[in-house]
């Protein structure tokens, strides 16, 4: 219970320090790139070392990378079917497929399953989501912009300097050693940070005006991020027939709401970005109560995939 009372106080302080301007309007990047650079690799070095490899450990990666290709495909038809225009199109490819797997689903999952589950959480983030955010989002951003040149270099380097991966590698590398009481402690201090520094960040950049020209796109933004999403996710844990903390781990990520960073890359790419801050902030409200009823129906729902496909 004291999980989701720090959850909502700490998005509802940043909302409305927002909303009262008493902090200066860096102060969301700040907050992130904090979360990316100190508190975030922390807590991988903390917890990756303790997985042990097995096929589980790569459930997450199938799953994120599945369910994103496929949510590309099913965007591209939406919307061709509705005409959106490039600036549109290319808003819903950042915000409906990079999935907000570490801020939100960090404290969310932490809440749900327990510390047991981050490892996976974790996994799927770094592996899935981070890639896709400097290799995939670099592209999209770059083509439906027209703004700046995409190239092999920029994807390369983006990608191996990003410090939450660096760390992965790192963690890998040391998997089944043993840390030093001393170290495990600086690790564990820095890493706890992550829930409140994040959701107050989250706080910080929510934004909920929606016009009425813009529901056609923010619905179907939201539809396949929200539902068809983790619906995906669910059907390729039945068809391998996975019933596990790594498969529920990465249904729950596939549910999560949209990438912040993602509607942050969008707005500066010129992507539409009154419908990008609508779609994340909106999305982050939903999901907190959409992400609660997908956790209770989980099992019920692989349950009936099982009977009637």
């Amino acid at each position: 219970m004291e999980n989701f009372v720090l959850i909502l106080l700490a998005i509802s302080i940043g909302y409305f320090i927002n909303r009262l301007n008493i902090f200066p309007k860096e102060t969301p990047a700040i907050l992130n790139q904090f979360v990316i650079y100190i508190s975030l690799p922390a807590m991988i070095l903390l917890q990756v070392p303790k997985l042990t490899f097995s096929m589980d450990t790569l459930i997450p990666i199938i799953i994120s990378w599945s369910v994103m290709s496929i949510s590309v495909i099913l965007i591209l038809l939406l919307s061709k079917f509705f005409c959106f225009s490039k600036q549109i199109t290319g808003s819903l490819l950042l915000v409906s497929i990079l999935t907000n797997s570490s801020f939100m689903g960090i404290p969310i999952i932490h809440a749900y399953m327990g510390e047991s589950a981050l490892a996976y959480v974790l996994v799927y983030d770094q592996l899935g989501t981070c890639i896709a955010l400097a290799t995939y989002g670099t592209f999209i951003a770059s083509y439906y912009s027209n703004k700046n040149q995409i190239t092999f270099k920029i994807i390369t380097l983006k990608v191996i300097t990003f410090p939450p991966l660096i760390s992965l590698v790192v963690a890998l590398f040391l998997t089944g050693i043993e840390f030093d009481p001393i170290i495990l402690k600086v690790l564990s201090s820095f890493a706890n940070t992550i829930v409140p520094i994040a959701l107050v960040a989250v706080g910080l950049q929510l934004q909920f005006k929606l016009p009425k020209e813009e529901i056609k796109p923010f619905s179907v933004a939201l539809g396949v991020k929200l539902i068809f999403a983790p619906l995906i996710a669910i059907a390729i844990s039945k068809l391998f027939s996975w019933e596990n903390q790594a498969s529920i781990v990465s249904i729950m990520e596939a549910g999560m709401a949209p990438m912040i960073t993602a509607g942050a890359i969008a707005s500066i790419a010129g992507l539409a970005p009154r419908l990008s801050s609508a779609i994340v902030g909106y999305g982050i409200l939903i999901s907190f109560f959409s992400t609660n009823i997908l956790y209770r129906l989980v099992g019920y729902i692989i349950t009936i995939f099982y009977i009637y496909l």
